[in-house]
């Protein structure tokens, strides 16, 4: 095995921290999973242990070819591709089912392989993933909490995120300087029971969490949004003026996102 990451991966080297990884994903019988940056292969083995298939996609090649050697049979298939090219559509059609997705993520893309599971979210079903904590507490988060923003309301908005549980820096080789949290997302979309549009409601989303130490009303300002329709669609969606977005639940910034783009009248 190589010995030293690269492309700033901290690996796993806590084996039971592996296997509750694998373990918190749920029944894997029959299912196709996909490793986000397999490195050693410490969960791709709690993988196996479990799913009829992983896919294990690895960025590095010395890893990727050792993990080749380390799982040759053809219940885990090793692809050497930069995971936000990775096409999990066509995963999710040649396995037949949505996929379930694990991965101890690489701190300087968490963010970009974030949103790429959550445009993908019609291939999956359900991922377990690993990050900074601070990144954990905030799609974790609460309206109206210190960590509560546009991260919060982007990951929920695509469904509801649970921290499962928090590795010290011990667990992971180099040790980085922070903790690392796992947590559980379940692809669930929310586009159609809030009424709000998939493209237009996380563009409007940006754009009242653009500056957080402004109000509502003066992000939306700053966005380009009239001051009297502005504050007609906060009334109807029965929103303090002084309110910032981030002590607002999706709820209601969907309610005002409907207030300032009515439907056209028949």
């Amino acid at each position: 095995m190589p010995s030293k990451p690269k492309l700033g991966q901290h690996l796993l080297n806590d084996p039971q921290a592996a296997e509750r990884i694998a373990t918190s994903l749920g029944d894997l019988t029959g299912r196709t999973a996909v490793e986000i940056g397999a490195g050693q292969g410490a969960i791709t083995a709690a993988l196996a242990a479990r799913a009829a298939h992983v896919i294990a996609v690895e960025l590095d090649s010395a890893y990727a070819s050792a993990l080749r050697e380390q799982f040759p049979t053809g219940r885990v298939t090793v692809i050497e591709r930069d995971i936000l090219q990775f096409d999990f559509q066509a995963a999710a059609v040649q396995a037949g089912a949505p996929l379930l997705v694990a991965g101890n993520l690489p701190y300087y893309i968490t963010s970009q392989i974030l949103l790429k599971l959550a445009a993908a979210h019609a291939s999956i079903d359900r991922a377990v993933l690993m990050v900074q904590r601070e990144v954990a507490d905030r799609v974790t988060a609460e309206p109206g909490s210190r960590d509560y923003g546009l991260l919060s309301v982007t990951a929920q908005m695509y469904g509801p995120a649970q921290q499962l549980f928090t590795l010290p820096p011990s667990a992971f080789s180099p040790p980085p300087e922070v903790h690392s949290t796992v947590f559980r997302w379940r692809l669930a979309p929310r586009f159609a029971d809030l009424g709000v549009d998939e493209i237009a409601f996380p563009k409007f989303l940006r754009r009242v969490f653009h500056q957080k130490r402004k109000t509502l009303a003066n992000n939306l300002r700053a966005a380009g949004f009239e001051p009297a329709r502005s504050s007609a669609a906060m009334s109807t969606a029965d929103i303090d003026r002084r309110a910032r977005a981030e002590a607002l639940p999706i709820e209601s910034l969907a309610a005002l996102w409907r207030g300032l783009n009515p439907p056209p009248a028949c």
